[in-house]
């Protein structure tokens, strides 16, 4: 199946969104210091909210009583749930995994939770975003051949079930590719889930510690098994240089927490490299973080940015937050429209060289 960067849209309940696309982590119904006006402004189509965390705390049916998690949070567009594999492998106690299902006490207050595809179906179904994820079996890396292996394949009959159990004709349901960094896991893992009735397939299990070149190695042995008449997902990731090597793998939709964590610690990605906003030659910088950017962060100096952080006004982290956010979105567009316009490769080659180090 070929592959290469594309340019499309997805359509949802919640509008129609262009690809390719990034999209914000939610994960509690809500984007870090960020309300949802502004976080429309950012250029932002779909949030990404989570099923365990929703599940534990308000419960999903507090937000289906709400009308859903976009009206729950009251954001105008689209959302997805992730299927809470992740954060059973990344913040559970006690975990036992088995083909039935996962046991584990959850992280908040040592309660029993039990998770199984099934269950998950039905949280996500009351949770009613626009694409539900499947329940995966995430494994960290590295890791035994034998532990990604079971993971993968356990993987794919929860996909089965997943399937079977879901019945909410109006929500998407995407598949996972599962495999670590073994080129012939993930091809078995695609081949059977692009034979499943997906309405998308993600690649996860990557940035779970193998570092950026194994994670683009695994990438480009795993897309040429993607169906291409699907939207395809990279799981939690990442960097801007990540996207855009995403994208040229193929790659339709991203989501990472990384702009927000990284606005809340003072980091500014811009297209130009990091920009350091507690650094100590910004104190008299009367420049915006980025010329041209429309985001409110670059209204301020970055001479008053880094005064806010440094006084600890919780300001500094909200507007670099919203920065980081539309310059992911204003990344995800200009690669779209060079894609459009057959310039990809050397827009692409341009961006790589200038934003993947420290800016001035």
């Amino acid at each position: 199946m070929p592959g290469g960067p594309r340019a499309g849209r997805l359509a949802t309940p919640h509008g129609t969104v262009q690809t390719p696309l990034f999209m914000p982590v939610g994960t509690l119904a809500s984007v870090k210091g960020v309300d949802v006006g502004r976080l429309a402004d950012t250029g932002a189509g779909v949030v990404l909210g989570n099923t365990y965390h929703l599940h534990l705390r308000p419960g999903e049916e507090v937000v289906q009583a709400a009308g859903g998690l976009a009206a729950f949070m009251g954001w105008p567009g689209a959302t997805l749930t992730d299927s809470g594999g992740f954060q059973i492998f990344s913040l559970a106690d006690q975990v036992q995994i088995t083909d039935a299902g996962a046991s584990f006490r959850s992280h908040i207050d040592g309660a029993a939770v039990r998770l199984t595809p099934e269950d998950s179906m039905r949280i996500q179904q009351s949770l009613g975003a626009d694409i539900a994820m499947q329940l995966d079996d995430v494994v960290g890396l590295p890791a035994e051949p034998a532990r990604v292996e079971e993971a993968m394949r356990r993987s794919l009959a929860w996909a089965e079930r997943c399937l079977a159990a879901h019945s909410r004709p109006d929500q998407a349901l995407f598949g996972i590719v599962q495999g670590g960094l073994d080129p012939q896991l993930r091809r078995v893992s695609a081949e059977a889930l692009a034979g499943m009735p997906f309405d998308g397939l993600a690649v996860g299990g990557l940035s779970v510690g193998e570092g950026a070149e194994a994670m683009r190695t695994t990438l480009a042995a795993t897309m040429p098994h993607m169906p291409v008449d699907r939207p395809r997902y990279l799981m939690g990731v990442g960097r801007p240089i990540d996207l855009i090597d995403g994208v040229a793998a193929g790659i339709d939709m991203f989501d990472c927490v990384l702009p927000t964590r990284c606005g809340r610690t003072a980091l500014a990605f811009t297209f130009a490299g990091v920009l350091k906003m507690r650094h100590a030659r910004l104190r008299d910088d009367l420049r915006p973080i980025e010329e041209g950017c429309p985001c409110p962060a670059c209204r301020h100096s970055r001479s008053y940015l880094r005064h806010l952080f440094l006084a600890g006004e919780m300001l500094g982290p909200i507007l670099v937050s919203l920065h980081n956010l539309t310059m992911y979105a204003r990344l995800m567009q200009q690669l779209r429209e060079a894609i459009l316009c057959g310039a990809f490769e050397a827009v692409a080659a341009g961006l790589r060289q200038q934003i993947d180090g420290d800016a001035d």
